[in-house]
C-alpha cells in the first residue's frame, strides 16, 4: 500500500508531489512514462516560463528542472519509462515497465497529472491526399527542439493556438518561410504577447475566420488551398485561395489525456474533457484527483502548478483523513455557467473556505461584468473586464462568507453598454 500515487512527472505531477510531502505525507510515488520528467517542457526551449512562480523568466528546461531538482531533494521516488495500464474505483494501479514487467500498487490516494495531446488531423476531414509533410505543431517542435530536424522550409500554420504561434516563431527563426497562419474562429485561441511576438514582430499574416479546406500533393505536400468561412464556419464560395509549401503545422486544440480517468469512473466535464472536481481537485470518486492539463487546457505552466499544489494538498488533507478516520462533511454547492462562460473550474464547492474559481469565455468580449448569482438570482459578486477572451483563463476569489449563502452559484457574463 502507497499513501499516494502521482500519474505522470510533468510539471502538474511534481507540483502536486512537492506540496503533498511539504503536507506531510512522506509515502509518495510518482510514475512517468517518458524517460525524463518535466513532460512537454522539455521541448520548450523559449521563454516566457516562471514570472509569476518564480518571479523570473525562464525556459521550459529550466523550470521543469527547478520542481526536478525539489522532487530529487525530497527524496520522492519516481519510476521512469512506466506505463500504466488501468486504474480502478478502489485505487488499484496496474502499470508496466522495462525492469519490473506488469505490476500493480494499491494506493490511498491518487492524482492524476497525465496532461493532454494534441488533436490529429484526422479529426479535420480535410479534404485531398495523405501526403508527408502534415505535422501536428507540438511534433514539429519536438523535431526541431530535441532532433535537431527541420520538418520542412515553407509552412502553412491551421489554428492559432500558443504552440501554433510560438512554432510559427520558431520555423521563422531556423530559416523556414512561414506563409501564413490560418485560425478558423474570428479570434485567435492564443495569448496576446504571443500573436504581437510571434507574429507581427516577424511580419506572419494571421488570417481569421480562414481554414484549410484541401490538401495537394502526391508522396510531399505540394500546397493547401485556403478558403474564407462564415458565421457557421462554412467555406464562402470564391475565397479560395492556393498557396504553395512544403509543410502543414496543425495547432487545432488540445485534448485532456483521460483515458485512465474513465477506467476509474471519474466523471468528465462534456466543456472541459477533464474530470469534474470540487475546491480541492478531488473528483467524484473518493480519493481520487486531477490537476493540470488532464483537468482543463491551461495558458500557462505557472497556472498548472498552482492548481498542482491545490490538489497535492488535498490529497495529502484526505490521507490524513482516512487516518483520523473522518470523511468529508457538508452539502456540495455546484457552479453552473451561462455559455457566454463556456466553464468553471472547480464545477463544485464542498467545503466552506475562500476558494480560487478558474473560467473561461466563449467569445471576444469588451466591456462586461462578471455576476456571480446564487439560485434565487441575487448577484453575490461581480468583477468588472475591460476585455475577456477565450485564449486567455480568467480566475476570481470566492470568499468563505459568500459561500455560506448559496446552495447553487452561477456564473454569468453581463456585456455592459459603452
Amino acid at each position: 500500500m502507497t499513501d499516494l500515487v502521482i500519474i505522470g512527472g510533468g510539471p502538474a505531477g511534481m507540483s502536486a508531489a512537492v506540496a503533498a510531502y511539504e503536507s506531510g505525507i512522506r509515502d509518495i510515488m510518482i510514475l512517468e512514462r517518458d524517460e525524463n520528467l518535466g513532460g512537454i517542457l522539455q521541448q520548450c526551449i523559449h521563454n516566457g516560463f516562471g514570472l509569476h512562480r518564480f518571479g523570473e523568466e525562464l525556459t521550459g528546461p529550466e523550470y521543469a528542472w527547478r520542481y526536478e531538482q525539489k522532487v530529487r531533494e525530497l527524496g520522492i521516488p519516481v519510476k521512469l519509462r512506466t506505463m500504466v495500464l488501468d486504474i480502478t474505483e478502489d485505487k488499484v494501479i496496474t502499470a508496466t515497465n522495462e525492469e519490473e514487467g506488469i505490476f500493480q500498487i494499491r494506493a490511498k490516494a491518487i492524482v492524476l497529472a497525465m496532461g493532454c495531446r494534441e488533436r490529429a488531423k484526422g479529426a479535420l476531414n480535410i479534404a485531398g491526399t495523405r501526403p508527408a509533410g502534415i505535422f501536428s505543431a507540438g511534433t514539429a517542435q519536438k523535431y526541431v527542439n530535441c532532433k535537431g530536424y527541420m520538418p520542412g522550409k515553407e509552412v502553412v500554420i491551421l489554428g492559432s493556438g500558443d504552440i501554433g504561434l510560438i512554432m510559427a516563431r520558431r520555423m521563422t527563426l531556423e530559416g523556414a518561410k512561414v506563409k501564413a497562419v490560418c485560425e478558423l474562429m474570428p479570434y485567435s485561441g492564443g495569448l496576446a504577447r504571443n500573436i504581437q511576438q510571434c507574429l507581427h514582430d516577424f511580419d506572419i499574416p494571421l488570417k481569421l475566420s480562414h481554414t484549410v479546406v484541401e490538401i495537394h500533393g502526391k508522396e510531399r505536400l505540394s500546397g493547401v488551398t485556403i478558403a474564407r468561412v462564415d458565421e457557421n464556419r462554412n467555406p464562402i464560395p470564391g475565397t479560395y485561395e492556393y498557396i504553395s509549401c512544403d509543410t502543414l503545422l496543425l495547432s487545432v486544440g488540445l485534448i485532456p489525456e483521460n483515458e485512465l480517468s474513465k477506467c476509474a469512473g471519474v466523471d468528465l466535464d462534456r466543456i472541459t474533457n477533464g474530470p469534474v472536481v470540487d475546491q480541492d481537485r478531488c473528483t467524484q470518486v473518493e480519493g481520487i484527483f486531477a490537476c493540470g492539463n488532464v483537468l482543463h487546457v491551461h495558458d500557462l505552466v505557472d497556472f498548472v502548478s498552482q492548481e498542482a499544489q491545490i490538489a497535492g494538498e488535498g490529497a495529502a488533507a484526505y490521507i490524513r483523513s482516512l487516518e483520523e478516520k473522518k470523511g468529508k462533511t457538508g452539502e456540495s454547492i455546484s457552479l453552473k455557467t451561462d455559455g457566454k462562460i463556456r466553464y468553471t473550474v472547480p464545477q463544485r464547492i464542498t467545503a466552506h473556505k475562500d476558494v480560487t474559481v478558474y473560467f473561461r469565455v466563449g467569445d471576444v468580449y469588451k466591456n462586461v461584468k462578471i455576476n456571480v448569482c446564487n439560485e434565487d438570482g441575487e448577484i453575490l459578486f461581480s468583477k468588472r473586464k475591460a476585455k475577456a477572451a477565450p485564449g486567455e483563463m480568467e480566475s476570481l476569489v470566492l470568499k468563505k462568507e459568500l459561500l455560506e449563502r448559496a446552495k447553487e452559484l452561477k456564473f454569468e457574463l453581463e456585456e455592459m453598454d459603452r
